[in-house]
């Protein structure tokens, strides 16, 4: 017996079976973000370091540059001048007070080593100052006034004391005390000594000299010795580098005429020289 087979029942063999999904074309172009990759490697651990320390540096500098040249202002209180410290600090223990940094230790030890004799055999007692300058008072003068009254407050801690002030940036001095050093002294070396050995020698910045001098000659005095004496203004004179008056007028008039002359040519020359031209056409 033969075996039949129906044309339909073949016909599923040689078809496909439909499939519900479309085919996938395939993708030309890859996703950009799995095709770019960075080409250059990785820094190493130094190099990252190196790099760190440069940045370090650059900024270190910068904030150094910054800072000098806009400083921060300090917030500390403002210092006092000297003269208040020297007035705060009393009356000194070897006789010197040289705020102004002036006087060698050589001048210190003399005065030191004059004054304590002195004090030994007439009981009188002399204090020396240098100063930078004053700012509290209008000379020195009433500094010094002021320098007694506030070391010795009473008039029997004060009657044989004297003081004496150098003033560096006005080149001037001054001397006071109480009454028994003004006595001592007498008026006449005092006076001579604040016109002459202060101001003289401080104009030509010798101010260990002038310091020495002045208590030599008020040593002298109160010793009864004859006066050495001291510098006067016209032996110490400086010859000055300014012009008077006179020779400044004289130099301006010169000036004047050399300008004038100088203006005349500059216009007169080329105006001759065009008319020369013009009238040569």
């Amino acid at each position: 017996m033969e075996t039949i087979i129906s044309p339909c029942s073949s016909a599923p063999l040689l078809l496909p079976k439909p499939s519900s999904h479309q085919p996938r074309l395939p993708l030309l172009f890859k996703p950009i973000s799995c095709t770019l990759k960075n080409s250059s490697p990785a820094p190493s651990p130094h190099k990252r370091s190196w790099i760190s320390h440069l940045h370090h540096g650059l900024a270190t500098a910068a904030l150094s540059l910054a800072i000098n040249f806009c400083p921060v202002p300090s917030l500390d209180p403002p210092a006092l001048a000297s003269e208040f410290d020297v007035l705060s600090e009393g009356p000194p223990v070897e006789y010197v007070v040289d705020d102004a940094g002036v006087l060698s230790r050589v001048t210190k030890s003399d005065l030191k080593s004059l004054m304590s004799d002195l004090e030994k055999r007439k009981n009188v007692h002399i204090n020396f100052i240098t100063l930078r300058k004053l700012t509290s008072k209008a000379d020195a003068f009433e500094y010094a006034d002021q320098v007694l009254e506030k070391w010795y407050p009473t008039v029997e801690e004060g009657n044989n004391k004297g003081i004496v002030v150098l003033v560096t940036a006005q080149k001037e001095g001054a001397i006071t005390g109480g009454p028994a050093f003004i006595q001592a002294v007498g008026d006449t070396i005092l006076d001579a000594t604040v016109s002459e050995n202060l101001p003289v020698l401080a104009t030509d910045e010798k101010y260990n000299e002038a310091i020495v001098s002045a208590a030599k000659r008020l040593v002298a005095a109160i010793d009864g010795l004859p006066d050495p004496g001291g510098p006067k203004f016209k032996d110490n004179k400086r010859e000055s580098n300014f012009k008077s008056k006179e020779e400044t007028e004289e130099k301006r008039g010169q000036f004047t005429l050399v300008v004038v002359g100088l203006l005349v040519i500059a216009f007169v020359v080329p105006m001759a020289q065009y008319y020369a031209y013009v009238s040569k056409k």
